[in-house]
């Protein structure tokens, strides 16, 4: 992907995730609560659980999975240090191409966490 903007990319992809929803409300609903009860402290907390979806979406692949999980992660407190060591689990179960998205993730908190 290599953007430069992660905050006008957030702002894209909430333009366009605001049709999908409108077209299957239900699935949209369903996903939002899985979401939230996903994300819900437990046994772990949010943040750990927002690492966690963040070194999922590096491994996959995902632009949207970067932007969004940073952004959460960023909410629960986590830090530049916790994010690195998240891209060093990724690239351990993703090898290069993880690397590639972990350097991408890396650039969105540092672009997200400064405003």
């Amino acid at each position: 992907m290599a953007t430069t903007n992660w905050n006008d990319f957030i702002d894209q992809t909430n333009r366009r995730m605001t049709a999908v929803r409108g077209g299957i409300p239900d699935v949209a609903a369903g996903f939002a609560q899985l979401a939230k009860a996903a994300i819900a402290p437990g046994a772990l907390d949010s943040k750990t659980k927002e690492l966690i979806a963040l070194a999922i979406g590096i491994a996959a692949r995902c632009d949207g999975c970067l932007a969004f999980h940073v952004k959460a992660a960023i909410k629960y407190g986590a830090t530049r240090e916790e994010v690195l060591e998240t891209i060093g689990v990724a690239v351990y179960m993703g090898g290069g191409p993880s690397m590639i998205y972990g350097a991408e993730a890396l650039d969105a908190y540092d672009t997200l966490v400064a405003g």
